[in-house]
Order: structure tokens, then sequence, then C-alpha cells
């Protein structure tokens, strides 16, 4: 008769175990992993590190905010970085070579950005090509077009041009603050806010929810799913436009495909963020601490002077392990 009992509480007690790892794992992992770097370093608590850390997830976390966006409808979007790096090259390129203001610069950026979002959009809701195939596609060729557009060389400041001159035009020193501190982090917290209130709040983020938990039942409901689709993907491109406008405001250059490396990141924060609190959904606040997790990780280990070249192994282990609680608890 105890072994009955036993085995009744024993297998409760598990999934309650695993439902409270599942919802405050992330939580819990950022807990750790201060008070370890805080044993490891003193300097990991102090108010210039933790602003240098809010820095660092600054445009990763904005960029990833878009691909949070793709994922409320069931969507994926590989692009991102690619797009990030399209916009860096033509925010600088409108300064350097155009001799533009800051609006037309950032205008023209977030315009083409969301012209590739609709192509996107368009190749994944009306060609009917899976969302993940297509996107990987699309970076491959949004990465060609950056390099393509910049001639495969960097764009700055008294660049020397193709025909031989010195580029006329200067980075306005008004955009030049939006990379720096605080307005950097300002942003960062003010788009969180804003796609959070938008996806939580609102109709149209509820519709989007709805669509990505079960499409076909959205249709029948009544739901324009195409529609709330391809907004998601312009959403996506948009987002990634900033991230990659700010990223330009922070290093005054455009670099040969500076956007690649925040893909990554982009991807462990969105789906780190499916967890947070046991939604299983993909939601802003979600990506911001995924975003301040991968943060406190690699600022942690350079403090311990941990190679660069390693991090990745660490961070694609933190993101394993965001998939393993968030595909254990679908299961």
């Amino acid at each position: 008769m105890e072994q009955v009992i036993e085995s009744k509480i024993k297998p409760k007690e598990k999934k309650n175990v695993m439902d409270f790892v599942y919802k405050y794992g992330t939580f819990l992992t950022i807990i750790l992993l201060v008070v370890y770097f805080s044993i490891a370093s003193e300097s990991i608590l102090t108010k210039d590190n933790i602003i240098t850390i809010l820095r660092s997830i600054s445009i990763v976390t904005i960029i990833a905010i878009g691909m949070t966006v793709s994922l409320t409808v069931g969507g994926f979007d590989l692009s991102v970085g690619s797009v990030a790096s399209v916009s860096v090259g033509i925010v600088i390129s409108m300064f350097v070579w155009y001799e533009q203001n800051t609006f037309v610069a950032i205008l023209a950026a977030i315009s083409v950005a969301a012209v590739l979002g609709l192509i996107n959009a368009f190749m994944i809701v009306k060609v009917k090509i899976p969302d993940m195939l297509m996107t990987l596609a699309t970076m491959f060729v949004y990465q060609g077009i950056a390099l393509t557009y910049s001639k495969g060389a960097m764009i700055s400041e008294k660049m020397i041009m193709p025909n031989g001159l010195v580029a006329p035009g200067e980075i306005s020193g008004v955009f030049a603050k939006l990379g720096k501190v605080p307005w950097i982090i300002i942003i960062m917290f003010v788009i969180v806010i804003l796609v959070h209130i938008f996806l939580t709040y609102t109709k149209h983020g509820r519709y989007m929810y709805i669509i990505g938990g079960n499409m076909e039942a959205a249709r029948l409901s009544g739901i324009n799913v195409d529609r709330y689709r391809i907004i998601a993907y312009v959403l996506s491109a948009i987002l990634a436009s900033i991230g990659g406008i700010i990223l330009a405001s922070r290093v005054m250059t455009a670099e040969v495909n500076p956007g690649a490396p925040y893909l990554m990141d982009a991807v462990a924060a969105s789906y780190i963020g499916l967890s947070i609190g046991g939604s299983g959904k993909a939601n802003a606040i979600g990506t911001l601490f995924g975003a301040i997790l991968i943060g406190i990780l690699q600022n942690g280990l350079v403090m311990m002077s941990v190679p660069y070249y390693a991090m990745d192994i660490v961070k694609g282990i933190v993101l394993a392990f965001a998939l393993t609680l968030t595909y254990y608890r679908k299961k």
C-alpha cells in the first residue's frame, strides 16, 4: 500500500519541480551567474559594469524583439542580422555619401528594411515557402545586398570614394548620441515596453498569439491570418533595422556585414524568453531577460579572461538548455 502511494506522489513531485524550473529557471540562472561572477570578481555588480552590460545587450535585445514578433505568429526570421547589416550601410551612406540629415538617413534605412520584410512575408505567406527555409535564403541574399551596396568595403567619414575623391558628408551629432549611454539603453527599454503593450494589451497582439497557437482555428474564427503574418514579418524587419541603426550610431561606421554576429544571440534571447514565467510563448519581457542572461554571461566570461572563441560554446549550451525546457514543457 505504501509503495502504491509513493509511486503516485513521486511523479507529481517531479512534475512540480519541472514546472518550477520551467517558470523560474531563467531567473535562477541569472541569480546564480551573478553570485558566481561576484565571487570571482568584485566588479560585476558595480554601477559602471551594470551600465556596460545594459549597453552591450541593447542592440541584441532590439533585434531579438523583432524575432520575437515573428515567433508570435508561429514564424521564424533568420534574416534579422542581414537586415540590420543593410540598415547600417544605408544609414551611414546617407550621411557620408549623400550628405543627408538624420531624419532622412533613418527613414531611408527603415523603409528599405520594410521592403525586405515584405519580400519575406510575400514568399512565406503567399508562395507558401516554409519560414525557416525562406529566411535562411534571404539571410544570404540580404547579406549580399549589404556587401554589394558597400562594394565590400567599410563606409566611413573621409573615406576614399571609387572616383578617387574624399567622401563629402559627415555623421550628424544628433545621430551619434543614439548609440551612447543613456540613449542606447533608453531606446532599448522603450522598444521592449511598446512591443510588450502591443502584444499583450491590444487585440492585434492577441490575434497574433492566437495565430501562433492554432493558425487554422484563427482563420475559422474570422481573423485575417495572412495580414497579421505579413505585419509580423514587416515589424521583425523594421525592429532589426532599428537595431542596425543603433549599431551604426555606436560604431559610427558601416563595417562589412556588421549585423551577422547578432543573429545567434538574438535567437538565444528570444527562445530563452519563451520560458519566462511559464508562458510558453514569445514575449518581449522574456526576450529582455534572455538578453540580460546572455549579457551577464558574456561579461562574466570576459572578466574571467575566457578566450572570445570559446564563448559561443557556452552560449550554445545556454540556448540548448532553454530549448530543452521549452520542448519538455510542450511534450
